[in-house]
Protein backbone atom coordinates (compact mmCIF):
# COMPACT_ATOMS: atom_id res chain seq x y z
CA UNK A 1 0.00 0.00 0.00
CA UNK A 2 1.26 3.32 -0.81
CA UNK A 3 0.39 5.56 1.89
CA UNK A 4 1.45 8.58 0.56
CA UNK A 5 -1.53 8.55 -1.69
CA UNK A 6 -4.07 8.93 1.08
CA UNK A 7 -4.27 12.04 2.50
CA UNK A 8 -7.38 14.43 4.45
CA UNK A 9 -9.59 13.14 7.21
CA UNK A 10 -13.31 11.64 7.07
CA UNK A 11 -15.94 11.67 9.30
CA UNK A 12 -19.28 8.95 9.04
CA UNK A 13 -22.15 11.37 9.76
CA UNK A 14 -24.71 9.49 11.10
CA UNK A 15 -29.09 9.80 10.41
CA UNK A 16 -32.29 9.23 11.23
CA UNK A 17 -35.24 9.29 9.46
CA UNK A 18 -33.46 12.23 7.25
CA UNK A 19 -32.65 14.07 9.87
CA UNK A 20 -28.65 14.65 10.83
CA UNK A 21 -28.18 13.03 14.40
CA UNK A 22 -26.29 15.11 16.79
CA UNK A 23 -22.98 12.20 17.05
CA UNK A 24 -22.02 13.97 13.49
CA UNK A 25 -21.44 17.41 15.14
CA UNK A 26 -19.39 15.84 17.61
CA UNK A 27 -17.13 13.78 15.18
CA UNK A 28 -16.80 17.18 13.12
CA UNK A 29 -15.37 18.41 16.05
CA UNK A 30 -13.28 15.65 16.30
CA UNK A 31 -12.25 15.80 13.07
CA UNK A 32 -11.68 19.63 12.32
CA UNK A 33 -8.61 18.98 14.64
CA UNK A 34 -7.01 16.90 13.47
CA UNK A 35 -7.77 18.22 10.41
CA UNK A 36 -5.97 21.26 11.04
CA UNK A 37 -3.04 19.93 12.75
CA UNK A 38 -2.36 18.32 9.11
CA UNK A 39 -3.05 20.92 7.21
CA UNK A 40 -5.53 18.88 5.12
CA UNK A 41 -9.62 19.06 3.78
CA UNK A 42 -12.15 17.45 6.33
CA UNK A 43 -15.27 15.39 4.56
CA UNK A 44 -18.54 14.10 6.15
CA UNK A 45 -19.59 10.70 4.46
CA UNK A 46 -23.60 10.08 5.52
CA UNK A 47 -25.33 7.49 4.06
CA UNK A 48 -28.91 6.96 3.06
CA UNK A 49 -31.79 8.68 1.01
CA UNK A 50 -33.67 11.77 1.32
CA UNK A 51 -31.42 13.77 4.45
CA UNK A 52 -32.33 17.18 4.95
CA UNK A 53 -30.02 20.12 5.39
CA UNK A 54 -26.43 18.87 4.25
CA UNK A 55 -25.35 22.31 4.09
CA UNK A 56 -25.19 22.12 8.38
CA UNK A 57 -22.75 19.58 7.52
CA UNK A 58 -20.76 22.38 5.95
CA UNK A 59 -21.30 25.18 8.75
CA UNK A 60 -19.98 22.62 11.46
CA UNK A 61 -16.66 22.36 9.81
CA UNK A 62 -16.79 19.53 7.20
CA UNK A 63 -15.15 21.02 3.45
CA UNK A 64 -17.07 18.59 1.45
CA UNK A 65 -19.80 15.86 2.43
CA UNK A 66 -20.98 12.68 0.16
CA UNK A 67 -23.64 11.96 0.47
CA UNK A 68 -23.74 8.18 -0.62
CA UNK A 69 -27.57 7.14 -1.58
CA UNK A 70 -29.12 4.16 -2.98
CA UNK A 71 -31.90 2.05 -3.01
CA UNK A 72 -30.40 -0.48 -1.25
CA UNK A 73 -29.16 2.47 1.84
CA UNK A 74 -32.81 3.63 2.07
CA UNK A 75 -32.55 1.89 6.04
CA UNK A 76 -29.48 0.60 7.82
CA UNK A 77 -27.98 -2.57 6.69
CA UNK A 78 -24.45 -3.27 8.02
CA UNK A 79 -23.35 -4.93 4.40
CA UNK A 80 -24.81 -2.64 2.22
CA UNK A 81 -23.70 0.37 4.36
CA UNK A 82 -19.92 -1.46 4.65
CA UNK A 83 -19.67 -1.88 0.88
CA UNK A 84 -20.68 1.49 0.30
CA UNK A 85 -18.22 3.20 2.27
CA UNK A 86 -15.61 0.42 1.39
CA UNK A 87 -16.04 1.98 -2.63
CA UNK A 88 -16.63 5.52 -1.42
CA UNK A 89 -12.91 5.15 0.91
CA UNK A 90 -11.15 3.92 -2.17
CA UNK A 91 -12.06 6.36 -4.37
CA UNK A 92 -11.46 9.04 -1.91
CA UNK A 93 -8.42 7.80 -0.43
CA UNK A 94 -8.51 9.84 3.16
CA UNK A 95 -5.78 9.22 5.20
CA UNK A 96 -7.83 9.73 8.63
CA UNK A 97 -11.81 7.59 8.87
CA UNK A 98 -13.47 8.48 11.92
CA UNK A 99 -17.01 7.17 13.15
CA UNK A 100 -18.78 6.89 16.70
CA UNK A 101 -19.06 4.37 18.74
CA UNK A 102 -23.04 4.37 18.20
CA UNK A 103 -24.98 0.99 17.24
CA UNK A 104 -24.00 2.38 13.64
CA UNK A 105 -20.33 2.52 14.24
CA UNK A 106 -19.68 -0.28 16.00
CA UNK A 107 -21.55 -2.56 12.75
CA UNK A 108 -20.18 -0.82 10.29
CA UNK A 109 -16.58 0.37 10.94
CA UNK A 110 -14.95 -3.24 11.65
CA UNK A 111 -16.94 -4.42 8.26
CA UNK A 112 -15.11 -1.57 6.35
CA UNK A 113 -11.53 -2.15 7.80
CA UNK A 114 -12.03 -5.78 7.00
CA UNK A 115 -12.85 -4.59 3.73
CA UNK A 116 -9.59 -2.39 3.52
CA UNK A 117 -7.61 -4.51 4.88
CA UNK A 118 -6.67 -2.12 7.71
CA UNK A 119 -6.73 -1.45 11.47
CA UNK A 120 -9.51 0.00 13.68
CA UNK A 121 -9.38 0.83 17.45
CA UNK A 122 -12.55 0.85 19.00
CA UNK A 123 -14.09 3.04 21.61
CA UNK A 124 -11.41 5.87 21.43
CA UNK A 125 -12.01 8.69 24.33
CA UNK A 126 -8.89 10.59 22.59
CA UNK A 127 -7.39 11.34 19.07
CA UNK A 128 -4.70 13.14 18.23
CA UNK A 129 -1.84 13.73 15.80
CA UNK A 130 1.85 12.50 16.26
CA UNK A 131 3.68 15.82 15.81
CA UNK A 132 6.95 13.61 14.44
CA UNK A 133 5.36 11.20 12.37
CA UNK A 134 2.03 13.16 11.59
CA UNK A 135 0.04 9.96 12.04
CA UNK A 136 -3.18 9.26 14.24
CA UNK A 137 -2.89 8.57 18.18
CA UNK A 138 -5.69 6.86 19.44
CA UNK A 139 -6.20 6.41 22.72
CA UNK A 140 -8.18 4.09 24.27
CA UNK A 141 -9.07 2.34 28.03
CA UNK A 142 -6.76 -1.21 28.00
CA UNK A 143 -7.37 -4.48 29.97
CA UNK A 144 -11.05 -3.62 32.42
CA UNK A 145 -10.04 0.21 32.09
CA UNK A 146 -7.11 -0.17 34.17
CA UNK A 147 -4.89 1.64 32.07
CA UNK A 148 -5.04 3.67 28.83
CA UNK A 149 -3.50 2.34 25.51
CA UNK A 150 -2.58 4.73 22.44
CA UNK A 151 -2.65 2.74 19.58
CA UNK A 152 -0.95 3.63 16.07
CA UNK A 153 -1.61 2.26 12.45
CA UNK A 154 1.92 3.52 10.57
CA UNK A 155 1.51 0.94 7.62
CA UNK A 156 -1.66 0.78 6.35
CA UNK A 157 -4.34 3.03 5.11
CA UNK A 158 -6.87 4.90 6.38
CA UNK A 159 -6.08 4.98 9.94
CA UNK A 160 -9.90 3.96 11.62
CA UNK A 161 -11.44 4.50 14.76
CA UNK A 162 -14.53 4.57 16.82
CA UNK A 163 -14.68 7.52 19.60
CA UNK A 164 -17.29 7.45 21.75
CA UNK A 165 -20.05 9.59 21.49
CA UNK A 166 -20.70 12.74 23.52
CA UNK A 167 -16.77 12.23 24.84
CA UNK A 168 -16.29 15.91 22.63
CA UNK A 169 -18.62 19.24 22.45
CA UNK A 170 -20.35 19.75 18.80
CA UNK A 171 -18.91 21.77 16.21
CA UNK A 172 -19.03 25.43 16.66
CA UNK A 173 -21.98 26.65 13.87
CA UNK A 174 -20.76 28.80 11.19
CA UNK A 175 -22.96 30.14 8.09
CA UNK A 176 -20.34 32.01 6.44
CA UNK A 177 -18.56 28.80 5.88
CA UNK A 178 -18.47 26.84 2.42
CA UNK A 179 -18.10 23.95 0.56
CA UNK A 180 -18.62 21.09 -1.52
CA UNK A 181 -21.67 18.55 -1.09
CA UNK A 182 -21.37 15.48 -3.73
CA UNK A 183 -24.07 12.99 -4.16
CA UNK A 184 -22.73 9.40 -5.09
CA UNK A 185 -25.30 7.05 -6.13
CA UNK A 186 -24.36 3.55 -6.46
CA UNK A 187 -27.34 1.88 -7.49
CA UNK A 188 -28.14 -1.56 -6.41
CA UNK A 189 -24.99 -3.71 -7.50
CA UNK A 190 -21.81 -2.27 -5.55
CA UNK A 191 -24.13 -2.68 -2.34
CA UNK A 192 -26.42 -5.02 -2.98
CA UNK A 193 -26.64 -7.96 -0.40
CA UNK A 194 -28.16 -11.07 0.39
CA UNK A 195 -30.27 -9.32 3.49
CA UNK A 196 -33.41 -7.06 3.13
CA UNK A 197 -34.72 -4.17 5.16
CA UNK A 198 -38.21 -5.15 6.20
CA UNK A 199 -39.15 -2.53 9.04
CA UNK A 200 -37.57 -0.69 11.49
CA UNK A 201 -38.72 -1.36 15.25
CA UNK A 202 -38.22 1.02 17.88
CA UNK A 203 -37.43 -0.44 21.27
CA UNK A 204 -40.81 -0.03 23.60
CA UNK A 205 -38.51 -0.72 26.61
CA UNK A 206 -37.26 3.06 26.42
CA UNK A 207 -39.25 6.66 26.27
CA UNK A 208 -35.70 8.15 26.32
CA UNK A 209 -32.87 6.48 24.79
CA UNK A 210 -30.09 6.60 27.17
CA UNK A 211 -27.83 7.50 24.14
CA UNK A 212 -29.90 10.82 23.44
CA UNK A 213 -30.31 11.48 27.28
CA UNK A 214 -29.65 14.59 29.02
CA UNK A 215 -30.50 12.71 32.41
CA UNK A 216 -29.53 9.05 33.57
CA UNK A 217 -31.02 7.43 36.25
CA UNK A 218 -29.09 3.70 35.99
CA UNK A 219 -30.17 0.88 38.69
CA UNK A 220 -27.38 -2.10 40.09
CA UNK A 221 -27.73 -5.52 41.42
CA UNK A 222 -28.19 -3.59 44.59
CA UNK A 223 -31.76 -2.84 44.49
CA UNK A 224 -32.23 -6.94 44.73
CA UNK A 225 -35.61 -7.41 42.42
CA UNK A 226 -37.38 -6.51 39.43
CA UNK A 227 -40.08 -4.18 42.03
CA UNK A 228 -36.64 -2.90 43.43
CA UNK A 229 -35.69 -1.70 39.76
CA UNK A 230 -39.05 -0.58 39.04
CA UNK A 231 -37.93 2.61 41.87
CA UNK A 232 -35.54 3.28 39.12
CA UNK A 233 -37.76 3.51 36.13
CA UNK A 234 -40.02 5.85 38.66
CA UNK A 235 -37.14 8.14 39.60
CA UNK A 236 -36.34 8.60 35.86
CA UNK A 237 -40.32 8.94 34.24
CA UNK A 238 -39.80 11.71 36.85
CA UNK A 239 -37.04 13.96 35.81
CA UNK A 240 -38.03 12.71 32.01
CA UNK A 241 -34.72 10.75 31.70
CA UNK A 242 -32.61 7.52 30.02
CA UNK A 243 -33.19 4.53 32.12
CA UNK A 244 -29.67 2.34 32.26
CA UNK A 245 -28.33 -0.53 34.01
CA UNK A 246 -25.71 -2.52 35.04
CA UNK A 247 -24.67 -5.63 33.48
CA UNK A 248 -25.69 -7.51 36.18
CA UNK A 249 -29.07 -6.01 35.89
CA UNK A 250 -29.41 -7.23 32.21
CA UNK A 251 -28.23 -10.46 32.97
CA UNK A 252 -30.68 -11.06 35.73
CA UNK A 253 -33.83 -10.02 33.53
CA UNK A 254 -34.93 -6.61 34.98
CA UNK A 255 -33.93 -4.61 31.96
CA UNK A 256 -33.14 -5.18 28.15
CA UNK A 257 -29.87 -4.82 26.74
CA UNK A 258 -30.10 -0.94 24.89
CA UNK A 259 -30.35 -0.42 28.66
CA UNK A 260 -27.04 -1.46 29.92
CA UNK A 261 -24.05 1.08 30.19
CA UNK A 262 -20.60 -0.26 30.62
CA UNK A 263 -17.80 -2.01 28.51
CA UNK A 264 -20.10 -4.77 27.12
CA UNK A 265 -22.66 -2.01 26.87
CA UNK A 266 -23.46 1.71 25.57
CA UNK A 267 -21.30 4.40 26.36
CA UNK A 268 -22.86 7.54 27.74
CA UNK A 269 -22.38 11.04 28.90
CA UNK A 270 -25.06 12.82 30.11
CA UNK A 271 -25.43 16.23 32.53
CA UNK A 272 -26.89 14.02 35.05
CA UNK A 273 -25.46 10.13 35.94
CA UNK A 274 -27.32 8.63 38.59
CA UNK A 275 -26.22 5.35 40.03
CA UNK A 276 -28.23 3.69 42.21
CA UNK A 277 -27.35 0.17 44.25
CA UNK A 278 -24.42 0.37 41.45
CA UNK A 279 -20.95 -0.86 42.95
CA UNK A 280 -18.79 0.52 40.03
CA UNK A 281 -16.88 -2.44 38.73
CA UNK A 282 -14.65 -0.84 36.19
CA UNK A 283 -16.66 -2.11 33.38
CA UNK A 284 -19.35 -0.06 34.43
CA UNK A 285 -17.30 2.70 35.06
CA UNK A 286 -16.00 3.04 31.97
CA UNK A 287 -19.11 3.41 30.07
CA UNK A 288 -19.76 6.60 32.04
CA UNK A 289 -17.41 8.06 33.88
CA UNK A 290 -16.72 10.77 31.44
CA UNK A 291 -20.84 11.73 32.39
CA UNK A 292 -20.74 15.79 34.03
CA UNK A 293 -22.49 15.40 36.93
CA UNK A 294 -22.30 11.74 38.85
CA UNK A 295 -24.64 11.27 41.84
CA UNK A 296 -24.16 8.15 43.55
CA UNK A 297 -26.62 5.94 46.10
CA UNK A 298 -25.18 3.13 47.82
CA UNK A 299 -25.44 1.31 51.02
CA UNK A 300 -21.44 0.54 51.35
CA UNK A 301 -19.58 3.59 52.14
CA UNK A 302 -16.28 1.73 50.12
CA UNK A 303 -18.08 0.98 46.89
CA UNK A 304 -16.03 2.06 44.24
CA UNK A 305 -18.60 4.33 42.53
CA UNK A 306 -17.98 6.61 45.36
CA UNK A 307 -14.44 7.10 43.75
CA UNK A 308 -15.60 8.85 40.36
CA UNK A 309 -18.97 10.45 41.86
CA UNK A 310 -19.19 14.04 42.59
CA UNK A 311 -22.20 13.39 44.72
CA UNK A 312 -22.32 10.35 47.31
CA UNK A 313 -25.43 9.40 49.00
CA UNK A 314 -24.49 6.65 52.12
CA UNK A 315 -27.45 5.14 52.18
CA UNK A 316 -30.51 2.30 51.68
CA UNK A 317 -31.69 2.40 48.10
CA UNK A 318 -35.68 2.04 49.30
CA UNK A 319 -35.47 4.56 51.95
CA UNK A 320 -33.38 7.30 49.83
CA UNK A 321 -35.51 7.58 46.12
CA UNK A 322 -39.19 7.46 47.65
CA UNK A 323 -38.07 10.40 50.12
CA UNK A 324 -36.13 12.27 47.19
CA UNK A 325 -39.47 11.80 44.69
CA UNK A 326 -41.51 13.17 47.50
CA UNK A 327 -39.28 15.94 47.58
CA UNK A 328 -39.40 16.32 43.51
CA UNK A 329 -43.02 15.96 43.38
CA UNK A 330 -43.41 18.36 46.43
CA UNK A 331 -40.87 21.11 45.34
CA UNK A 332 -42.69 24.58 44.87
CA UNK A 333 -41.46 24.99 41.06
CA UNK A 334 -42.70 21.57 40.34
CA UNK A 335 -46.39 22.48 41.36
CA UNK A 336 -46.08 25.62 39.19
CA UNK A 337 -45.40 24.16 36.09
CA UNK A 338 -47.84 21.77 36.36
CA UNK A 339 -50.34 24.19 36.86
CA UNK A 340 -49.19 26.05 33.64
CA UNK A 341 -50.59 24.81 30.57
CA UNK A 342 -48.18 22.78 28.78
CA UNK A 343 -47.92 20.99 32.26
CA UNK A 344 -44.21 20.63 31.61
CA UNK A 345 -41.73 18.80 34.62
Amino acid sequence: MDIQNYKGVMVLGEQKDGHIRPVTFELLNRGRDLADKLGVELSCSILGNEIEDLTEIIYRGADKVFHVAGPALAGFLPGPYARALVRLVQEERPEIFIAAATTTGRTVMPLVAAGLKTGLTADCTLLDIDDKEKILLQTRPAIGGNIMATIKTPFTRPQMATVRPRSARPAHRDESRTGLISVKNYGDSPVSAVERFLAYVPDATQEVSIEDADIIVAGGKGLKTRDGFKLVEELARLLGAGVGASRDVVDLGWASYPHQIGLSGKTVSPKLYIAVGISGKVQHLAGMQTSETIVAINRDPEAQIFQVADFGIVGDAFEVLPELMGALKNAPGRRLREGSEDNAL
